[in-house]
């Protein structure tokens, strides 16, 4: 990891916050990041973790012992704790996990003054793994700093909210995320097009990058552009399809129908709006609205939105496909 404030696109505000508060030596013993998945809470987690092991004036000063372990992710006294998934179920933080991590943070620290635990997607422990947390936010044994990250706060036990003090982060300007996807090697246009897709979030636009652009996406479009003639046999290949597909592309998937059918609604208010997340589908959407009266988008949509909760849960991917499919055909019935 890169060890340096500078390297964090965007958030200007909640990084002076926290150097300030580490300089002046208020930074509490527990702290939320919350907002957004892609936005760069955990690097930001990570780097404030450095900087807090680190314990020079300006940390983190990057060439000290502590620094160079953070850099090599070798740090004795910093410890993760992430989502884990057994076979095909859902990633949950269990109460194993806590109870070791428990074990580690009481530990006298090796390197530096005092230990840092940080816990990504935090909204993803069991109720046991909760409760077992909180009573170490309310008793930390020994000099240890928490660091929660989620993209979904309101999943929180409130006990535990109250326990941390609040870093909130919005989503990052498309300037800077085409600036940061071109330092990545991505050619201009595809950079733009990417950074409106993604909707503020840099890690969605590398990873629609990685997966081989827009794929997903174009799949989603030629989707509702045959929706119309589609058979109970289309119904079936579709549902078949899906349900073997790969759970978080699934659910990228989803993602790409809800922000097509978002933007066939604002096409439907202005048909030259520039607030589109698909820009260069623009004629394809337009051409698509005879065949989709708005009553009938808004079902559709909230029938996406539906499915996209339920994927998050340890369900049958199959069935659900299944069951999604027949309510989107009885929706264009409607």
């Amino acid at each position: 990891m890169e060890i340096s404030w500078n390297k964090i696109i965007g958030h200007s505000a909640q990084k002076e916050q926290l150097r300030t508060m580490l300089q002046e030596g208020r930074l509490p013993h527990a702290l939320l990041f919350s907002g957004p998945d892609g936005i760069g809470k955990k690097m930001l987690g990570r780097l404030l973790a450095a900087a807090i092991l680190c314990g020079s004036q300006d940390a983190p000063c990057g060439h000290c012992e502590s620094c160079q372990a953070m850099r090599l992710d070798s740090h004795p006294d910093y410890y993760e704790v992430l989502p884990e998934s057994r076979g095909k179920s859902t990633k949950i933080i269990r109460i194993e996990q806590i109870r070791e991590m428990q074990t580690i943070a009481s530990r006298y620290p090796i390197l530096s003054s005092g230990r840092v635990v940080l816990i990504d997607e935090a909204d993803h422990m069991n109720e046991a793994a909760a409760n077992s947390l909180l009573k170490t936010l309310e008793e930390p044994e020994g000099q240890v700093t928490f660091i929660l990250i989620t993209s979904a706060r309101s999943s929180l036990l409130d006990t535990i909210i109250s326990r941390c003090m609040p870093v909130a982060f919005g989503m990052l300007p498309r300037p800077e995320m085409k600036a940061a996807l071109m330092e990545r090697q991505v050619p201009a246009d595809d950079a733009a097009e990417l950074a409106a897709l993604a909707d503020g979030s840099l890690g969605r636009a590398i990873t629609l990058y990685d997966n081989g652009g827009l794929t997903l996406r174009n799949d989603a479009l030629v989707f509702l552009e045959q929706l119309k003639g589609m058979t109970m046999e289309d119904v079936w290949a579709q549902a078949r399809t899906k349900g073997d597909m790969d759970r978080e592309k699934l659910m990228e998937w989803f993602l790409y129908l809800n922000m097509l059918l978002r933007d066939m609604l604002v096409l439907y208010e202005d048909g030259a709006s520039p607030l589109l997340y698909h820009q260069d589908c623009r004629q394809r959407l337009a051409e698509l609205l005879p065949g989709y009266p708005e009553s009938q988008i808004f079902a559709m949509l909230s029938l996406v939105r539906e499915t996209q909760r339920r994927l998050q849960a340890n369900v049958n991917l199959r069935l659900q496909m299944e069951g999604f499919f027949i309510r989107i055909m009885d929706c264009r019935k409607a």
